[in-house]
C-alpha cells in the first residue's frame, strides 16, 4: 500500500466526485485535516483518505483501493 499524498484532484477521482465537491467537504468539516500543507495548498495521505472513506456513512459495498 503506497500512501502518497492527494490534492483535492486525486480525492475526488477516488470517491468519484467533482473538485469542487472535495473542497466543499472541507469547508463543512467533513474532510479530516490536512496531514500537509505546501504553498498554502493542502494535501492528504492516500491512507488518510482511505480511512476516512472507510469511516462516511453509507459506504458500504464502495471501492476503498
Amino acid at each position: 500500500m503506497t500512501n502518497s499524498l492527494w490534492s483535492y484532484k486525486e480525492i475526488a477521482a477516488h470517491i468519484r466526485v467533482q473538485t469542487d465537491t472535495v473542497r466543499s467537504y472541507r469547508k463543512h468539516g467533513l474532510l479530516p485535516p490536512p496531514d500537509h500543507v505546501e504553498g498554502g495548498r493542502p494535501f492528504w495521505y492516500a491512507d488518510t483518505v482511505r480511512a476516512w472513506v472507510a469511516s462516511r456513512p453509507g459506504n458500504r459495498g464502495r471501492r476503498t483501493d
